[in-house]
């Protein structure tokens, strides 16, 4: 069966503002106040690490990974406590994959976000059972770039590894397909948007309505 993996953060949802606000808890709570705004969204979708090392850098810090590791620990904890408050999906992401479904494709998601932070995310959003497979950072002993993940989210959600497309919103995406030997689709929504068209992805993706076309387009 041929597959479609989708990419979280940034890509079926826009989660910066819960992502921020998390790492704004940790902030505050080393006497910083709120570091992060609004035009750090594209950041924030990078992960916790990098919102944690361009707090500090606005501060004219730098401070060492084992400080940054502690502190992610503590934002993970924040984030856990409030992770759908902000969070909303793409216009017609939700859509996009069910008509896949309809034309006989398999959804899965394939995230560096922790799995069981992922999987509570999708729930509480009230979609997780509409993905066939859900891969984190840490469900596999390696994460994206390294295309393993890709491959096992599609093993898991009945389709062919060989057979399928990464729709993804980074330049980790776009290797992780390019390692797998597949095609990338990166949407032009999201915060990052105009960076994607310099990573040169096989597919620039405007809207969720067009997804299920270009996807039938790719020939997998």
């Amino acid at each position: 069966m041929r597959a479609v993996v989708f990419d979280l953060d940034g890509t079926l949802a826009d989660t910066s503002g819960d992502m921020m606000a998390a790492a704004n808890a940790c902030f505050r709570a080393e006497g910083l106040g709120d570091l992060l705004g609004p035009e750090d969204a594209a950041t924030a979708l990078r992960g916790g690490r990098a919102m944690l090392r361009e707090g500090f850098s606005k501060l004219g810090m730098a401070p060492d990974e084992d400080e940054i590791s502690r502190l992610y620990l503590h934002l993970l904890a924040a984030y856990a406590e409030d992770l759908s408050t902000h969070t909303h999906f793409f216009p017609g992401a939700m859509e996009a994959v069910e008509r896949l479904k309809l034309d006989g494709f398999a959804v899965a998601v394939c995230t560096n976000k922790p799995e069981a932070l992922a999987r509570q995310l999708l729930r509480d959003l009230g979609v997780l059972e509409a993905f066939g497979a859900l891969i984190g950072a840490d469900t596999l002993p390696v994460r994206k770039p390294d295309p393993e993940p890709l491959r096992e989210a599609a093993r898991r959600a009945g389709g062919d590894p060989a057979r399928c497309c990464l729709v993804g919103d980074t330049v980790t995406d776009r290797e992780t397909a390019r390692a797998a030997g597949v095609p990338s689709i990166l949407v032009e929504f999201g915060p990052a948007a105009a960076l994607m068209a310099a990573l040169e992805p096989e597919v620039l993706l405007a809207h969720f309505d067009d997804l299920p076309g270009v996807v039938a387009g790719l020939n997998l």
